[in-house]
């Protein structure tokens, strides 16, 4: 038995009383009150016929079970009903992002007038820029983390840029300090407040997608709205992984994509919060016929009329077949809640970071800092990515980030206690 402490980059994460054995990790599932969630989802199998230990959730969610059911309701009612389904359908099409709102709201602490499934992430980041990002001759630059993920990053250049303006100039990009892998909370404050006369939006990541760390909402929030900036978040890695406030945050907007911690499929639709506060304002945006006004909107109108919620911001009807995807497994957390999930996944990556502290070994580091939800960003010295090919052809799927990161992420709807022992295991045989 042992009890430690592991030095992850500054931070230092005290463990309870935990055995590297493989039953201590039966006992662990077989205390897991969430234990029976696994069976709800397809995991993905190894040509031996086993379970792949699939620890890929933060870049594509498995499949739940029940999303079979959810799809073919709405297939049978196309074929039944045809164009009539957008009225008579078991669940009509009108309306049927609707169906998601009361979910979103609960998952990311909003208002239901505040949340919307529509677009895709990125679709969504530019209409949340057109509206957020309205730079001046005194007030125009953003603020981003320098290993933000790419598509974040060329969707505020080419804003940037169709502004009229010069990414060198407008573009603050955040670095962790030398040696280090996180950001600090205090150097971005420090920025913020020599900066803040200059700064039109605040742009991150609710959680990085490289090193898994969770950034400090309402820190960065009141530090932006004491200089008068306009804060966004993506959280596309966020959103069904940590507990999220929105509202109460004061957040101006977020984005996120479905398809990650939310299983809902490749690609699917995505999700966009505004608060309500400018639900009523003149925001400038780019106007679609779904965001009109509900009760004119098959009037055909020639002036654009937007409704007074986040629906206002959408552009067109969204695709049934997504949604219903996502309404599968919403279904899942509307049973499960959020706050139960939090607290099996911090047990899930507390177990993995006391794991991977009794490798005896210079070859790997944790990067991902105290701060976080289900990822655990490992480093691989000198980049060698045989380390990685070497514990995939063992049965685990996770991913590799260039230059040098193999990110793990324990889902706590599907993963297991001896998810994570067996990947230790394979882990420590390869190195």
């Amino acid at each position: 038995m042992y009890q430690m402490q592991l030095q992850v980059g500054l931070f230092y994460i005290k463990s309870m009383n935990y055995k590297n054995t493989e039953k201590f990790s039966l006992d662990l599932d077989l205390n897991d009150d969430l234990k029976k969630y696994r069976d709800e989802f397809h995991i993905p199998l190894q040509k031996n016929g086993k379970e792949h230990i699939y620890f890929c959730g933060n870049s594509l969610g498995l499949q739940a079970k029940r999303t079979k059911k959810f799809l073919n309701q709405e297939l049978e009612d196309w074929a039944t009903f045809g164009v009539e389904g957008h009225f008579h359908a078991k669940n009509p099409w009108m309306p049927y992002h609707e169906f998601l709102t009361e979910s979103y709201s609960k998952i990311v602490g909003a208002k239901k007038s505040e949340v919307v499934a529509m677009n895709t992430l990125t679709v969504n980041l530019h209409l949340m820029l057109v509206s957020f990002y309205r730079p001046t001759k005194n007030r125009y630059k953003i603020i981003i983390e320098a290993d933000a993920f790419p598509s974040d990053i060329y969707a505020v250049e080419s804003q940037i840029k169709h502004h009229g303006y010069s990414v060198d100039d407008c573009l603050i990009k955040l670095n962790s300090r030398r040696g280090e892998a996180s950001i600090r909370i205090d150097d971005i404050e420090d920025i913020i407040r020599d900066e803040g006369d200059k700064i039109a939006l605040i742009m991150l990541g609710g959680v990085n997608y490289y090193t898994g760390q969770v950034f400090d909402f309402e820190r960065i929030v009141k530090a932006g709205k004491e200089r008068g900036i306009f804060v966004g978040f993506d959280l596309a890695h966020a959103v069904g992984n940590i507990q999220l406030d929105l509202h109460k945050w004061d957040i101006d907007f977020a984005v996120w994509c479905s398809y990650k911690y939310l299983n809902s499929g490749p690609g699917s639709v995505a999700g966009a919060f505004v608060h309500e506060k400018h639900h009523s304002s003149d925001l400038p945006r780019f106007a679609g016929w779904w965001g009109h006004d509900k009760e004119t909107r098959f009037d055909m109108p020639n002036t654009f009329k937007a409704i007074k919620s986040v629906e206002g911001w959408q552009l067109s009807n969204p695709p049934i077949l997504s949604l219903a995807a996502i309404r599968a497994s919403l279904s899942i957390f509307d049973e499960v809640g959020m706050e139960r999930l939090v607290v099996k996944s911090k047990k899930l990556t507390d177990y993995l970071v006391f794991l991977l502290s009794t490798i005896k070994t210079n070859r790997i580091q944790i990067i991902t800092p105290k701060e976080r939800g289900c990822q655990i960003s490992i480093r691989v010295k000198n980049g060698n990515k045989a380390l990685f090919d070497a514990i995939m052809a063992q049965g685990v799927i996770a991913d590799w980030r260039a230059p040098d990161v193999i990110r793990v992420a324990p889902v706590p709807l599907y993963n297991s206690f001896s998810d994570v022992f067996k990947f230790y295991r394979i882990l420590k045989s390869s190195i």
